[in-house]
């Protein structure tokens, strides 16, 4: 029997129907590619995860290597010794210096005692005042012998702390180029080190940005891409734009601070920064695109849409991706605003042959 409850599920239907975007021939259901103003317009930029503190450690001295005590992924305190380097004719000049400032020595006690013998003889006027002078020079002469040879000592000793490859702060070891054995030389990176606790990301930004974005950077975002701890891109707290341009790349650098409490996270890692800048050549930002999150289609490494054409063709488009926001997500390129795109991709992938896809 036909009752009003019949008639306002079929009316519940045709709305959700309606709402979902026109239904095809082949039950594909779409949506067109909307646009959201031009105010919340964003230029995204490829970045990378750098260290604030990142030292790559050489030794000074040549020598081979004797001891390892740390690897990659090691976590080190500040005065760690990571490497020693063999300092056994090191250890050989220091006993020689030693040995030399003793003999320095005896030489002068002989020199003083001469030196007050003839003064006490020359104050009976047995002796002239030219043998007093000699005792003297000699005295004076000794004297500065053994100070050259204690300087040579202490500085052979110093030489020889060079051999030993301390932590200059507490952090994690990020490289270990050598094995035991191998002859380091001044000048080769033997261990690479950085400090967890302090990170940032840094993009380059063209110039054509750098009047639009300004000294102070306001409205920065960030994201990290895979990283379970964020979830979409973050407001950055603290912004640096280095005052200086590139004269190969013609881009500046922008560093985004990253907070202290993220896990997860390495230098090297790619990350994403977002700027509040108008495009390129225009004076005010663009409107930008979005479309469904059920419209993406991934493999492998291409995103993708299904968008269909004239003929009412459902076609997969590969496109770039922005921000997400809710179930939409924004476009950069790809596609342009009134496309109609397919709202459900597996049906669309499932309706489509490979022919029909490009």
């Amino acid at each position: 029997m036909y009752t009003h409850t019949t008639a306002l599920s079929l009316l519940l239907g045709l709305a959700s129907l309606l709402a979902a975007g026109p239904v095809l021939s082949n039950g594909l259901a779409t949506t067109p590619v909307t646009t959201q103003g031009g105010a919340g317009a964003a230029v995204s930029l490829n970045a990378v995860v750098e260290a604030v503190r990142q030292t790559t450690l050489s030794a000074q001295v040549p020598g081979a290597i004797v001891t390892l005590r740390v690897k990659a992924g090691d976590t080190v305190k500040a005065g760690q010794e990571l490497l020693r380097i063999d300092a056994r004719a090191a250890q050989q000049n220091v006993a020689g210096s030693a040995a030399q400032v003793e003999a320095a020595q005896a030489s002068l006690n002989v020199a003083a005692t001469e030196y007050e013998r003839q003064q006490q003889l020359f104050a009976k006027n047995y002796i002239s005042q030219g043998a007093l002078d000699r005792a003297q020079a000699q005295y004076r002469a000794a004297q500065a012998q053994v100070n050259a040879l204690q300087a040579q000592t202490r500085a052979a000793q110093t030489q020889s702390g060079f051999f030993v490859l301390n932590a200059p702060y507490a952090g994690v070891v990020s490289e270990v180029p050598v094995t035991l054995g191998d002859m380091a030389m001044p000048g080769r990176p033997l261990i690479t080190l950085h400090d967890p606790s302090a990170l940032r990301v840094t993009a380059a930004v063209p110039q054509t940005l750098l009047n639009d974005l300004g000294q102070s950077p306001q409205g920065v975002r960030f994201e990290i891409p895979g990283l379970p701890t964020l979830n979409g891109p973050q407001a950055a707290t603290q912004v640096q734009l280095l005052p200086t341009v590139d004269a190969a790349t013609h881009t500046a650098q922008l560093r985004v601070s990253l907070p202290d409490n993220l896990r997860g996270i390495v230098p090297g890692m790619f990350a994403r920064v977002w700027l509040p800048a108008a495009q390129p050549g225009v004076g005010t930002p663009q409107p930008s695109l979005w479309v469904p999150a059920s419209a993406l289609v991934r493999r492998g490494e291409m995103t993708g849409v299904y968008v269909l054409d004239d003929k009412g063709t459902a076609r997969l488009r590969q496109v770039r991706l922005g921000a997400p926001s809710g179930t939409q997500v924004e476009v950069l390129s790809g596609v342009s605003a009134g496309e109609p795109v397919a709202t459900d991709a597996q049906a669309a992938a499932r309706a489509t042959t490979p022919a029909a896809a490009r």
